[in-house]
């Protein structure tokens, strides 16, 4: 856990729409399916940005955009002051180096045809400079031993091992370049609860020996808690809370975050007497049909006239600008406050 700020990601007005067609011969647009609709955020280095929302708030899209597996309709991303966008081929190359993705899917994320080696050691093939061919062998069999696992399984294949033990190999591969930054896009998901413990205390004590930064995306509030310095909330498209990881869960000011927070499972029974449930009325509006102004407005029960015609901004409350308490962090709500009076249950919904 760190406080420097030097930035080393810098995203700027990120958009991703993907166009809805119609027509075999001569296809026409007729929408688009607005996955990523304007994301600004800084990953300073050293630290962990965690990502949350629930599932289509397009998470796994921005974690796309970051290492380049998918372009950005509009925005900037800046890895070091430069955009990546901007960047020849040559370049890009070195940057894609040093942006690693860890994937959601130990099962499906690697190859059941390779051996554990030729997968931890695929990226040598593309960058033959970090690991020359005759050291490649021992550095997989190095990182085997960094990421909990046994050097002499380099030769056996994923069926061979449990779903915990398969991220593992994921990890380890994305370590392999040696890279600064990580981008784990739910990388304990589809794992046991226990298992998940293991992996995440493994990625927070792999973050210091290797000095990464990360930008670690889930939908478990918990999880994310646990592991970041950040969080960033994401609703539809766009973020709607970002704070110090206390300030978003002690201090929340969006209405969203707020109703999110308050169905985290609490251990303490008498905790759980004292708290209050939010229930949200309605269904997550349609991508391809996103509401005017606040896009959170058809379930927020404090949405008024002004939501419905303007954007909210993600900025400071004016309510806690002159402060610098807990509260002062940026939240895109009109009526952003630390406390909120939680409305009838089926009341949820703002103004059409």
């Amino acid at each position: 856990m760190v406080d420097q700020v030097e930035p080393i990601l810098e995203v700027s007005g990120l958009v991703k729409h993907y166009p809805l067609t119609q027509g075999i011969l001569f296809k026409k647009q007729v929408g688009a399916v607005k996955a990523v609709d304007g994301v600004d955020f800084t990953l300073n280095r050293g630290e962990t940005l965690g990502i949350v929302g629930e599932s289509g708030c397009g998470k796994s899209t921005v974690a796309k955009m970051l290492v380049n597996l998918e372009q950005p309709t509009q925005g900037l991303i800046k890895y070091k002051g430069e955009d990546i966008g901007k960047l020849s081929a040559k370049a890009l190359k070195s940057v894609r180096r040093n942006i690693q993705m860890v994937f959601q899917d130990p099962y499906t994320s690697l190859n059941p045809r390779m051996t554990v080696g030729d997968i931890i050691g695929e990226p040598y093939e593309i960058h033959p400079e970090v690991a020359p061919k005759g050291d490649r062998r021992k550095k997989v069999q190095e990182l085997l031993d960094v990421v909990g696992l046994n050097p002499e399984y380099i030769n056996r294949y994923p069926h061979q091992f449990s779903g915990g033990q398969r991220q593992r190999i994921g990890i380890a591969r994305g370590l392999a370049l040696r890279p600064e930054v990580i981008v784990a896009d739910e990388p304990v998901s589809a794992l046991d609860v226990s298992v998940q413990a293991q992996v995440i205390n493994l990625m927070a004590a792999l973050q210091s020996d290797f000095e990464l930064s990360y930008v670690f995306i889930a939908h478990d509030l918990s999880i994310v808690r646990h592991i970041s310095d950040r969080v960033g909330v994401m609703y539809l498209g766009r973020i709607v809370e970002i704070g110090r990881d206390q300030e978003i869960y002690d201090h929340p000011t969006h209405p969203y975050t707020q109703a999110l927070l308050s169905a985290v499972p609490v251990p303490d029974p008498g905790a759980r007497e004292h708290r209050e449930r939010i229930i949200l009325a309605g269904d997550v509006p349609s991508p391809t049909d996103i509401p005017s102004g606040c896009r959170f407005r058809t379930r927020c029960w404090k949405a008024r006239e002004r939501c419905a015609l303007e954007v909210p901004l993600l900025a400071v409350p004016a309510e806690f600008r002159m402060t610098s308490g807990p509260a002062a962090h940026d939240s895109a709500c009109h009526f952003a406050e630390e406390k909120t009076v939680v409305p009838p249950e089926g009341e949820g919904n703002g103004p059409g």
